[in-house]
């Protein structure tokens, strides 16, 4: 393993992105931070980074980004695919629009990155994918079937793509964070209450955002630290797990899906929607 490792983190611009591309620059990598908001990532020039403006959902983009990091480093060792965001909703009153443009940020923009780097990979015969999935990908929460299903379809990509890149030692990695600190729960809040305002689960939206909103803003989440320090884990580690899980709830969470079955599962979550 290399001690000085090029590593591309989208969704670089806050939250978990902008932690991993913090801590990976003090351990001595060549980091590039992508994100949409090329602004909010000075910290990371700051720190000696690199910063690129790329929507993962803008192809040209996402080519121009990678072409930069091969012409500067030639090499990209490590892709954090971690840019994503929820879309919370009853299945009937999401739009059909909102619900594709989940999976084109979450699935799609990820594949696409993911596409743009692998050549590079396969030539220098080394990689790492990390996909930052959820315990989302494992479990499910009312008024969260778009955010769920992409997690589950990245799940099962990333299984599928692990077995295709193992002749190249190509690792792929899965993180399943459960609940952490960031901006996510600001994020969904207040459009999953505009979405289900006047409708038959405007109840069931009300008290969803209340317990989404306790558990991220009255410091019943997890640090971020929990995760940023499983990456670096997995990047340091010559034979990374497929899966790693940590963070507020999820290992037991998907503990009770997984051995307790769907019905009890089921009483678990819908205990707490009152």
């Amino acid at each position: 393993m290399k001690t000085k490792q090029v590593i591309l983190v989208t969704g670089a611009s806050a939250g978990m992105g902008k932690d991993f591309a913090l801590q990976l620059i003090k351990k001595g990598h060549i980091v590039y931070g992508a994100a949409r908001r090329i602004d909010k990532m000075k910290a990371i020039e700051a720190a000696g980074g690199t910063a690129v403006e790329m929507d993962v959902t803008n192809h040209n983009q996402v080519e121009k980004a990678v072409k930069q990091i091969i012409d500067e480093q030639g090499r990209i060792d490590v892709l954090i695919n971690n840019a994503g965001y929820g879309v919370y909703g009853a299945v009937e009153t999401v739009s059909i629009e909102d619900a594709k443009q989940q999976f084109e940020v979450n699935i799609f923009g990820l594949a696409d990155i993911t596409r743009e780097v692998l050549p590079h990979m396969r030539k220098q015969k080394s990689g790492k994918i990390i996909n930052i999935a959820s315990m989302g990908g494992k479990v499910y929460t009312p008024l969260g079937s778009w955010y769920h299903a992409t997690k589950h379809a990245l799940e099962g990509w990333s299984d599928c793509l692990r077995l295709e890149l193992r002749p190249f030692n190509i690792d792929v990695v899965i993180i399943e964070p459960g609940v952490i600190t960031t901006e996510f729960g600001d994020v969904l809040y207040q459009p999953m209450l505009d979405r289900t305002k006047n409708t038959p689960y405007e109840k069931m939206g009300a008290s969803v955002a209340k317990s989404t909103m306790e558990m991220y803003n009255k410091g019943q989440g997890s640090p971020i630290s929990v995760i940023t320090n499983l990456v670096i884990k997995a990047i340091n580690s010559t034979k990374p797990k497929t899966r790693y899980a940590a963070g507020k709830y999820a290992k037991p969470m998907m503990f009770i899906r997984k051995y307790f079955g769907d019905r009890f599962y089921d009483a678990v979550i819908m205990s707490q929607v009152k």
